[in-house]
């Protein structure tokens, strides 16, 4: 529930307080970075001029939790700010904002008071429809019962500000009010009441939990303020309270704060506004932490009673009235009978259940009677409550058996026992002249007759062509007769082992089962020629993405080589223009006598000797090694070494064969 609260946006006052508001009904321990967020956004937020009126609206009902330090002039100045706007306002979210600022400054400083309560009670009801709802403003044309929420929380506002009182007589023409506007309330199958709207123009529109939550906060802020109690039906408290429970745990922040929040405004004074009298009951909540007990184990009724919030309840007798077979009109089972409070728990106990409770589907219909009679004006119970059951248990499974049957005495020629609580492996054989008979018994832990919800008998052929067979039964007994020659053409002819399977199975049988009972051989006759083929068997869509079927390659055959000594041949006669080089070399006179004899002389021509030795190396390579493209690279990068020293050696030589002559 608490990562809801990771991904809010602690820049927005409304979010934080929501926050805060859920983390404080729940009793949860604040963050202290969202605490310091919060006083840090309050603090802006009175402190600026240009802040909004929502804004510092949300930034009081924040501080109202964190208890941010403001000082009094500062305060001040908030009392100044919204005054004037509770002057001029012009719609209802206007005065709910300036009003329930000016009573949260009335929480924390003390003596804050409107000077005309009269004329803003009476601007307010300007906004009164008489379905019971309310408009936003008077130029709305359409009426919300998230508005008349709104509308309520407001005016409960204006009479705890006015000074003097306001007229009791003003506040109490709004009883009737509320009453219709209860009368537009809609209803769940379960008995959940709630309140929706329409789309509303020019606001946003409302879901029901929202719409809920503003008419509850309303309805228990203005019970708060009036001393009449207000004329809604014990009920349909009760029924608002269930709607918010029943929806478990919303996957939004605001939904999750707009329900604990309404929870809390029920559940007792202590969490909302301060119910003096009570003008709203508080729900007492009847629950089972189990709605599945086994007759087998011998399980115990446990229910518990507590507030909408889990608070204790006061004290109490839980009744039994009776017990009902799901969907039948007899008497009850088990006549009226008390259970058991124990301390150690908190719950109301049946320890046995009766014996008429067999395994099935039941409707146990519980009462609340409060022992204090003074109870009955605060609390509401909403009389008997039903609960569905489900009586589960072990079923027995007898006299199982599989039989090939003549088809035409209809005596057995082969039969064989099964276990359907172990493993099985028959083996038989039939052909289309024969039947197949499978049989069992199924009884309740208190022997009576068991009916599941299904028991089919499927066949699989080897080319996974299946056939389903319902069981049909009589009493306790289960028996299907498969008559080969008439399923021949459902069989589309196809001979071959058959695998046997049983399926039985109920919500309320704890042994439901999916047997394999072995395989049959049919022998069928042949197929006429225009006989129904099989279906196409669907492909599994996931086959695609299995391993693939090895793919074998076939090269050509290499082709035939030379002899050996042949090759060894011509690799000498590559040698013999080497050789021939060499010998020309001497025969010539080779020698090193003009090599230059200073140092950068010297250094050029010693850099172009290398050079060709690198170029012929870098041959070497490429018939070893190398490819194309890398030594196509790399001559590229001798070659321009090679071209610059050179250059230099052939200008040294052409410069000393110059003098030579010269001289």
């Amino acid at each position: 529930m608490l990562i809801l609260f990771d991904v809010i946006d602690l820049t927005s006052l409304e979010e934080t307080y929501e926050a805060l508001r859920t983390f404080d009904v729940l009793g949860i321990e604040k963050k202290p970075d969202v605490t310091a967020t919060a006083c840090r956004l309050v603090s802006e937020t009175v402190g600026s001029s240009s802040s909004t009126l929502k804004d510092l609206f949300y930034a009081l009902k924040a501080n109202s939790i964190v208890k941010c330090k403001i000082n009094d002039k500062a305060y001040q100045g908030i009392i100044t700010r919204l005054n004037a706007a509770v002057d001029g306002a012009s719609s209802l979210p206007d005065f709910y904002h300036s009003v329930g600022g000016l009573l949260l400054v009335k929480g924390s400083k003390g003596d804050v008071h409107l000077a005309d309560a009269d004329g803003i009670f009476r601007s307010v009801k300007a906004f009164r429809q008489s379905d019971g709802r309310w408009r936003f403003s008077s130029n709305s044309p359409e009426s919300s019962s998230f508005a008349a929420g709104i509308a309520l929380e407001t005016l409960a506002g204006v009479v705890s500000l006015a000074s003097p009182e306001l007229d009791q007589s003003l506040i109490s023409t709004l009883n009737s009010d509320i009453s219709k506007l209860f009368d537009s309330i809609e209803k769940y199958d379960d008995g959940a009441l709630y309140f929706d709207d329409k789309l509303v123009y020019g606001h946003d529109h409302q879901g029901p939990l929202a719409t809920t939550s503003s008419v509850v906060r309303g309805l228990t802020a203005f019970a708060a303020v009036t001393d009449e109690r207000l004329n809604i039906p014990s009920n349909k408290i009760l029924g608002l309270a269930n709607f918010f429970l029943g929806i478990g745990v919303p996957g939004d922040a605001k939904d999750l704060f707009n329900q604990i929040d309404s929870l809390a405004c029920l559940e007792s004074n202590r969490q909302c506004f301060a119910l003096a009298v009570l003008m709203v009951s508080i729900p007492l909540i009847l629950s089972l932490p189990s709605t599945v007990l086994s007759v087998t184990k011998e399980d115990s009724l446990q229910v518990n009673v507590n507030t909408v919030l889990g608070s204790n309840a006061p004290p109490l007798t839980v009744k039994l009235v009776g017990v009902f077979t799901s969907g039948s009109k007899a008497a009850s089972l088990v006549e009226s009978q008390e259970l058991v409070f124990d301390d150690g728990t908190g719950m109301y106990n049946l320890n046995n259940l009766p014996k008429s409770i067999d395994v099935g589907s039941y409707t146990f219909v519980f009462e609340i009677v409060l022992h204090e009679p003074e109870h009955e004006k605060i609390y509401v119970t909403g009389g008997q409550k039903k609960v569905p059951i489900f009586a589960s248990g072990l079923i027995k499974i007898e006299n199982a058996e599989i039989a090939v049957l003549d088809s035409d005495l209809g005596s057995i020629e082969t039969q064989k026992k099964l276990d359907l609580a172990g493993q099985n492996a028959v083996s038989l054989s039939a052909n289309h002249l024969q039947k197949l008979r499978v049989s069992f018994k199924l009884t309740t832990p208190h022997g009576l007759a068991f009916k599941p919800h299904q028991a089919l008998l499927k066949l699989r052929h080897e080319s996974k062509v299946e056939h389903i067979f319902v069981v049909g039964s009589s009493g306790k007994q289960f028996e299907i007769v498969l008559n080969f020659l008439g399923l021949v053409e459902k069989f589309f002819y196809l001979s071959g082992r058959y695998d046997i399977e049983l399926a039985v199975g109920d919500a309320v049988m704890e042994n439901s089962l999916l047997r394999a009972i072995g395989h049959i051989e049919l022998d069928l006759p042949e197929p006429p020629e225009k006989a129904t083929r099989p279906p196409p068997q669907p492909v599994d869509p996931y086959s695609r993405y299995g391993p693939k079927a090895e793919i074998t390659h076939i090269f050509r055959a290499p082709e035939k080589r030379p002899p050996k000594e042949l090759s060894l041949a011509f690799l000498g006669l590559t040698f013999l223009p080497l050789l021939g080089f060499l010998i020309g070399l001497l025969r010539l006179g080779v020698n090193l006598k003009n090599f230059p004899s200073n140092t950068v002389p010297a250094t050029f021509a010693t850099l172009f000797h290398v050079s060709i030795g690198a170029v012929l190396s870098l041959y070497v390579l490429f018939w070893l090694k190398l490819d194309l493209f890398q030594t196509l690279k790399l001559l590229g990068f001798l070659g321009v070494i090679l071209v610059l020293v050179g250059h230099r050696v052939l200008s040294h030589l052409a410069a000393t064969s110059a003098k030579l002559k010269s001289a």
